[in-house]
């Protein structure tokens, strides 16, 4: 078994995708040799495509209201103990003009599903921002919306969706996200995608009811789309949802899926995500020895982020501060990487004229 996994990570190393058996005996194996195999092969795949860069984002939080009732989401719409909150297009903008002061070329705007903020609203904010700093990228992470909605934002200066697929089981998915269903991410995924967007998709691991075979299907799911980014981090639980009792999920397996995200679909931004960080002290820098060349520090309003929490414990403060960056160049380059402040679009991407 051993020599056939060995086979199957050279077989990878060459660009040839390894049959579904194959990935599942990779996920599920402990063996020192191969999953250091594994790592490094991840890590030269990706200095291959982008060096050692490692890519700032800045993220702005900036509504914690949601209408989904996500089973292990804390931001839930059900979720009476959370403290809800929402910016303000002028507090969107300060977020900005501190973080373009601090270098950074990359905003991602991340919400829950909120109605407050309807097309003409996400308009208004996308032009502000892209008439403020005309050099920088514009990512949303907001959910499902028509594909209306999805060209208005393109039409007025956003340039990549994130909307991350969580699991490419249907049965899974529908279990897990209330009144939800994976034909709908997955159309909204490739209504974007068709739009002109870099789009972002990805999955937890260690979802409960998740098995081996869920993630080797995930995989699978990414070769076919062939997303620009790819986020993957471990489940944390939450303890006002429902799925509060359930153990995280292994730090080790993600950091493994990560590797052969980037194996299987080598040009794709991947970040190491905060859960990683959070499950870990050292994760985030597991993650970009495994392949991933984005982080995504915090440029929220001090005031609000720690109510922006999807599962408890998140990291909110200290070096997810965008005031922090020369910390966070310091693990940077601890590992092995260079910083890099650049919008950091996918190198196969093209810019709108």
């Amino acid at each position: 078994m051993k020599e056939k996994l060995k086979d199957g990570l050279l077989g990878m190393e060459r660009e040839e995708m390894p049959g579904k058996e194959t990935l599942k005996a990779l996920i599920s194996v402990k063996d020192e040799e191969i999953s250091g195999a594994l790592m490094a092969m991840a890590d030269e795949k990706r200095r291959k495509h982008y060096g050692k860069k490692v890519y700032l984002r800045g993220l702005i939080e900036f509504s914690n209201f949601c209408i989904r009732n996500c089973k292990y989401c804390g931001i839930r719409g059900k979720n009476t103990n959370a403290d809800r909150y929402r910016l303000s297009k002028d507090e969107i903008i300060e977020c900005c003009k501190r973080g373009y002061e601090a270098g950074y070329r990359t905003f991602v705007l991340q919400s829950g599903e909120d109605r407050y903020y309807d097309d003409q609203i996400m308009v208004v904010i996308i032009e502000a921002i892209k008439t403020n700093f005309p050099d920088a990228a514009v990512t949303l992470s907001i959910g499902e919306k028509s594909e209306e909605s999805y060209r208005a934002y393109y039409e007025a200066g956003a340039d990549r969706y994130l909307l991350r697929h969580e699991t490419a089981s249907p049965e899974l998915y529908d279990e897990v996200h209330e009144g939800m269903h994976l034909e709908s991410r997955l159309e909204c995924l490739d209504r974007l995608k068709k739009i002109g967007y870099q789009i972002g998709a990805g999955f937890m691991v260690g979802l409960p009811g998740q098995t081996d075979d869920d993630l080797a299907e995930d995989l699978l799911l990414l070769t076919k789309m062939q997303p620009h980014m790819i986020g993957i981090g471990p489940f944390i639980p939450h303890s006002d949802t429902p799925f509060r009792h359930f153990t995280k999920g292994d730090l080790d397996k993600t950091v493994k899926m990560l590797a052969l995200a980037r194996l299987m679909v080598p040009k794709a931004l991947i970040p190491a995500t905060t859960a990683l960080g959070t499950a870990d002290s050292h994760g985030r820098e597991l993650g970009l020895m495994a392949g991933a060349n984005v982080l995504m520090p915090n440029l929220s309003p001090t005031e609000v982020r720690g109510k922006y929490v999807l599962y408890d414990n998140k990291l909110c403060t200290g070096e997810e501060s965008a005031s922090e960056k020369e910390s966070i160049r310091k693990r940077i380059e601890s590992a092995g990487y260079e910083l890099d402040m650049s919008r950091g679009d996918h190198i196969e991407w093209r810019k709108k004229q």
